[in-house]
């Protein structure tokens, strides 16, 4: 591995420090490398973008008295060139008299990509694009996903036996999977902008839909997918300070009122033609809100709905050793008529949880965008 890949990795794995921070900014890493070939400064994007990777580098390397000048900086996302609550990264950089930027992958944002390395090369700095592109993209797909397509990455999360069912007949579903695959769960949902899940699921089980299990300064956003607007007020998904949008079909302007009396709680009417809510629209909504990825933990029904109009991206499914037989599977879609219908996965990865089995299966050609 060359010195160029090796510091790129280093700035990769600062970045996934991030992962659970910076949204709905991207996940970057920055590693700066002095004349004389030592690492003098390293750093990554700060919760909510607000200060970005290659500026906490700068600062570490002037608090540690490092010359700046003449450095190479790797860096996993191109530097911004927008204006920001604190400096732009592409201004620091040029300040900080920085001879060459070696950057993983351009910045999907219209208004930054290819604007940050054009006013890197006009103030006469190298730059250098593409090492480590596939991980910091993969590390971002929310983020591309929203810049490129306008909605939010989704995706599923499920819990079932071997067999395929989440939940027995009578409804009893907690719990099927061991308290090691639940904490990565909550590792999961740290690392998105928004947790999506129905109504039902809040009648059923009153889910807080938080983060427990892993140590964050970020809680997701809670999206309800409600046609009738029949979420009770004390739902304890509503309790926690973190915005929450309830997508519905209906007008009540009374129950309007008592949801929204929490500065905190949205709701949005966004009907279909019949009579449901309007998913892609949603979707949509959700990505101008500058939602980068959606982690739906939901009953089959509206996971059925949501494969049938094929708007999810991933599914995260938990499989438990052990048979249930009959009850409810992992979602309600169907019947198809020849096994040619069916939607065609391609596993991502698959690995041992505790007991149980994690496997992340990307609907085949979703990422392409």
């Amino acid at each position: 591995m060359t010195n160029s890949a090796l510091f790129i990795d280093q700035a990769l794995g600062l970045a996934a420090q991030a992962l659970f921070l910076s949204s709905p900014a991207p996940r970057a890493g920055c590693v700066l490398v002095g004349s004389d070939g030592t690492v003098i400064g390293q750093g990554f994007t700060q919760r909510g973008g607000q200060a970005q990777a290659e500026v906490v580098a700068l600062r570490e390397a002037v608090s540690n008295a490092r010359n700046t000048a003449g450095a190479t900086a790797y860096t996993t996302m191109e530097p911004c060139s927008q204006n920001v609550p604190l400096a732009t990264s592409c201004d620091a950089l040029i300040q900080a008299g920085i001879a060459k930027v070696v950057a993983s992958i351009a910045n999907p944002d219209p208004l930054v990509a290819g604007r940050g390395f054009a006013r890197l090369r006009a103030a006469g700095i190298e730059v250098s694009v593409g090492e480590g592109a596939q991980a910091s993209r993969e590390l971002n797909i929310g983020y591309f996903s929203r810049m490129v397509r306008g909605t939010p990455w989704v995706r599923v999360k499920t819990a079932a036996s071997l067999d395929g069912t989440t939940a027995l007949s009578n409804g009893a579903s907690q719990w099927i999977t061991s308290r090691e695959a639940r904490a990565d769960g909550h590792a999961w949902r740290a690392r998105a902008c928004a947790v999506l899940t129905g109504l039902g699921t809040v009648l059923d089980d009153d889910p807080q839909l938080d983060v427990r299990d892993v140590p964050t300064q970020r809680q997701p956003d809670v999206v309800v997918v409600d046609s009738r607007l029949q979420i009770p007020l004390n739902a304890r998904l509503l309790r926690p300070a973190r915005s929450c949008y309830i997508y519905t079909c209906t007008g009540d302007p009374y129950k309007q009122s008592e949801l929204t009396a929490s500065d905190a709680v949205h709701v949005i009417r966004m009907p279909n033609d019949a009579g449901k809510v309007d998913l892609g629209a949603m979707l949509q909504d959700l990505g101008r809100r500058g939602i980068n990825e959606v982690h739906v933990e939901a009953g089959h029904q509206l996971t059925g709905s949501l494969v049938r109009e094929q708007l999810v991206d991933e599914l995260l499914v938990y499989l438990a050793p052990r048979l249930l037989g009959k009850g409810f599977g992992m979602a309600d879609f169907g019947p198809l008529t020849g096994l040619s219908d069916g939607v065609s996965l391609d596993f991502k990865s698959v690995d041992r949880i505790g007991a149980d089995l994690r496997i992340l299966a990307r609907i085949e050609g979703r990422d392409c965008f």
